[in-house]
């Protein structure tokens, strides 16, 4: 075995590690009822490009709300526990060792704990600078750019015909 230098050590989290890692609860902005306590795995050793969350989520409640990214992908793998997944109008029940893949603008999808005990998953994605999120039960869509983001009801949404790099004869 090679000597161990702090050089290194920071890209590991053991057991330990992950268990003292202070969780932040976490209220979504749209969903009162979606509660959850996360820790922050991808953080706590410096990943920028994607984010790994450990998340524990009580129960009767959600872990978001029902959303679906058009350029993002994410991912759940059950740690502990079970629950209802949402998947566009289909309902699923999940429970330990499952794991759910979401492609990018393919399917609006939840999670809610319907179990008497915490449901505990790790939660992965994407982190581009730019997304844009739809929530369907909310009639609203987020705009992310550079960690800011504008909420917009969908009645809002204007689509203008417009004429850029275009012939007229391209348009049809």
């Amino acid at each position: 075995m090679s000597n161990i230098t702090d050089n290194t050590r920071k890209y590991l989290l053991t057991a330990s590690d992950i268990e003292a890692l202070e969780g932040q609860e976490i209220t979504h902005f749209l969903n009162p009822n979606a509660i959850r306590l996360n820790k922050s795995l991808g953080d706590a050793v410096g990943m920028s490009q994607m984010g790994v969350h450990m998340i524990a989520v009580e129960p009767d409640r959600d872990s978001t709300e029902f959303h679906k990214h058009q350029y993002e992908e994410e991912c759940i793998y059950i740690l502990e526990g079970s629950g209802e997944l949402t998947i566009e109008q289909d309902t699923y029940t999940v429970t330990k060792g499952d794991f759910i893949g979401f492609p990018a603008n393919e399917v609006a999808h939840s999670l809610f704990n319907n179990s008497n005990e915490t449901l505990v998953c790790l939660v992965m994605g994407q982190r581009l600078k730019h997304d844009i999120g739809d929530y369907p039960n909310q009639n609203k869509r987020i705009y992310r750019h550079n960690g800011k983001a504008e909420v917009v009801e969908y009645e809002n949404i204007a689509y203008p015909k417009t004429h850029a790099g275009r012939k007229e004869s391209d348009e049809k």
